[in-house]
Order: C-alpha cells, then structure tokens, then sequence
C-alpha cells in the first residue's frame, strides 16, 4: 500500500509545482520550425501550438517578430514551447514541451496520440490530444518579471539632499572597437548563427520585426547586432557599461 500512496503523492507534488511554475510566466515563444518538422509551420503545428496556448491564458508568439520589449531585453521572461515526436508504426506521438530559458523543463504532456492515416489531420489530432494535459493545470499568471541582474534586497540609502535634486547623468557613449576577424554567417529557422574560420560558433542571430536587427545571443552577454553606417555592430552591457564591437560579417 506505501507504494502507490508514494507514488501519488510524488505525482501531486510534480503537478503542484509545475503550475506554481508556469505562473510564473506570461509569455511562451514557439519557433517557426519544430525539430522534427521539414518545413515553417508544416501541418500548421506551429499556429496550432500558439492557438491553443492562447486558449490557455498564455501570450504566445511564433518567432521572435513584435515581441514585448521585456521578452526582448531578457529571454528569461519567456517559457520556449516544443513538440517532440516519437515515432511509431501507425500512430503519431506528440509531446508538448514547456521549458525556462536554461532549457529547464518545466512542463511536459502525456503523449498525444493519433491512428488517422492523413499527415494534417494525424499531426494535428495528436497534438490536441497532448494539449489536454494542461486541462488539469489551473493556470494564472501571477505578474512575475525576472531581471537580467539581481536586485539587492536592502532598501538603498536616501541620497543627500543637495545630490537629490541633480539629474541623472546621461550614460556614456560606448567606445567602438574593431572587429577582430570574418564572422560567416549560416541560415537557422529562427535567423542565424556565425561561424569564425576556426570554425566555432561565435553569436547566434534572432531575428526581429526590423530589418538589419537582430537579438544577439551565445556572446559575452544577451545584445543587439544591428547595421549602422554600411557596418555590423554588437552592442551588450559589461558591468552597466554599454560595449560596442564592430563585426565582420559575410551573410
């Protein structure tokens, strides 16, 4: 008897704390492509993934077009959403995927199945049928929003009053330095990854709303690549100091 009691209680502390963790979260990004897929949105899983986290209370966004600047500033604001397949003889398997920016999985469904012999119509079923899995989660968010740096928790020292009244100084102007070498770049679904002639993965490129813009990740630090003045820059913050690095880039 104390093991299916054990394994129950297991079970209800695993669903307890991933609907704690999933309110901690408004956002869900799902990518335009999933690892199993050929194609952009093939089957229109991808939608279908948006719509149906929308119908759970989610914000979800295919690709990283018009996203809110706080997901834009700090990924971490955002769960990643992915659908796995296993595959099977006569049966499609889909499994949904919630998971933190550190690739943590903070939510995972039973696996959606399907016998229907149509590609569109089996794809889709098993993923609807995985999606029931969070029917049993009461989610709302609860206003959460993580910062790229801790916040100390002790209350700061009023400032002086004659240091009151004064203006924040503007920040100053990032030194640019040189780029250091050609950086090539190689198309991925969500935008693109540049390879050094080592080769090594140096930056990967998301794309944006903005042409010439793109959300640099993997680096030093989460920044920006954009163009200005016919020259690829990168701009991040390095101890709340703004660095900016020109790039040789070959798309």
């Amino acid at each position: 008897m104390k093991a299916p009691l054990l394994l129950v209680l297991t079970l209800f502390t695993i669903s307890v704390y991933s609907q704690n963790t999933l309110n901690n979260y408004k956002y869900v990004l799902i990518p335009e492509r999933f690892g199993f897929s050929r194609s952009d949105d093939q089957y229109g899983l991808n939608t279908l993934t948006k719509l149906l986290l929308e119908d759970k209370g989610f914000t979800a966004f295919v690709g990283n077009a018009n996203l809110p600047p706080e997901v834009v500033a700090n990924k971490c604001n955002a769960l990643n959403a992915e659908v796995v397949e296993k595959k099977g003889i006569f049966v499609t398997n889909l499994t949904l995927q919630l998971k933190d920016c550190q690739g943590n999985v903070i939510f995972k469904s039973k696996e959606g199945k399907s016998r229907e012999k149509e590609y569109h119509t089996a794809y889709n079923l098993a993923l609807r049928d995985a999606f029931t899995s969070l029917n049993d989660v009461a989610y709302k968010y609860d206003g959460t929003t993580i910062t790229q740096a801790q916040q100390p928790t002790a209350a700061p020292a009023a400032a002086p009053a004659s240091q009151a009244s004064r203006p924040a100084a503007a920040p100053a102007a990032a030194a640019i330095t040189d780029a250091t070498g050609t950086l090539y770049a190689q198309p991925t679904a969500n935008g693109y990854q540049l390879i050094d002639t080592t080769p090594k993965k140096v930056l990967t490129l998301l794309k944006t709303s903005l042409p010439d813009y793109y959300i640099a990740e993997g680096g030093p630090s989460a920044g920006i690549v954009f163009k200005k003045n016919e020259e690829w820059v990168l701009e991040y913050y390095k101890n709340n100091q703004l660095v900016s690095q020109k790039l040789q880039i070959k798309f």
